[in-house]
């Protein structure tokens, strides 16, 4: 059986799924057909049902709950590894500021409306270019999730707030960032057979942390391997295993808190 399977071509995603991908390990007779795509892309994409298994943001995940469920495992979950507020050091934000964001249906969208309800004038932008646009002016500020936490210091940025750490003080709990999903509509047993096989990636990656590194780098174009390294490191964790009692509650509080915001973020 052949499923549509969406995730994105950063670090943690191809680690993830490399070896059911690849076949790396028992896919009971599955087989996927992989499409890459940014976040945002994949949000959008899970709104239209496009996919059988997709990669994406915790937020979007409320708005078409009806359509897919949760899998256990895959999810990027953790402490410290939240979306981070940067500008130059010289801007003095204001509520008409610009703020770049990685789009408007990600969990980091979703952060930045709860932190800073009275910055709305947002701009969507490809989360890897983000960094560019604040150094060139045309944003005031930008939203940078994935490897950019690692880059924007060197590159003369300063953090104006890490969303994930005020996140963590006012909840208590790790931040839900992103999930895997599988479309309701296939069977109860393929939805538990993807469920298995999925955890047996993760468990493989685990265990063989070299095994990936091709195609790893091969979809992180000019990544350095250190930063490549550190951000597997940050985003797949025991939580990308299973969610366990502490993901869970932390996914429940993401979905109470989108209906305190209400259509808010999506208008």
């Amino acid at each position: 059986m052949k499923l549509t399977l969406g995730f994105s071509p950063c670090p943690n995603d191809t680690f993830i799924f490399d070896a059911m991908v690849h076949h790396k390990i028992d896919t009971e007779g599955l087989d996927f057909e992989v499409v890459f795509a940014d976040v945002e892309q994949l949000n959008k994409w899970a709104f239209q049902g496009k996919l059988d298994i997709t990669k994406l943001s915790y937020n979007a995940f409320t708005h078409c709950v009806n359509d897919y469920a949760l899998l256990d495992s895959g999810s990027a979950l953790g402490n410290k590894c939240g979306p981070l507020l940067i500008k130059k050091p010289n801007t003095i934000l204001t509520k008409e500021s610009k703020i770049a964001i990685p789009g408007r249906y990600t969990t980091a969208n979703m952060l930045l409306e709860i932190a800073f309800s009275n910055h709305q004038n947002k701009v969507e932008i490809l989360f890897s270019e983000i960094e560019n646009e604040v150094l060139k002016g045309s944003v005031d500020a930008g939203l940078i999730i994935h490897e950019n936490r690692f880059t924007y210091q060197e590159k003369g940025l300063e953090k104006v707030k890490d969303l994930g750490e005020f996140w963590e003080t006012e909840t208590g709990l790790p931040i839900p960032l992103g999930g895997i999903v599988v479309k309701r509509s296939l069977q109860t047993e393929i939805q538990k057979k993807i469920e298995r096989v999925l955890r047996k990636s993760v468990e493989y990656a685990f265990a063989n942390p070299n095994s990936s590194a091709d195609y790893v780098q091969c979809h992180a174009q000019e990544m350095e391997k250190q930063v490549v390294d550190a951000h597997i490191a940050l985003y797949v964790n025991d939580y990308s295993i299973s969610l366990g009692e502490q993901g869970r509650k932390a996914v429940e509080k993401i979905f109470k808190k989108s209906e305190q915001l209400g259509a808010a973020i999506f208008v």
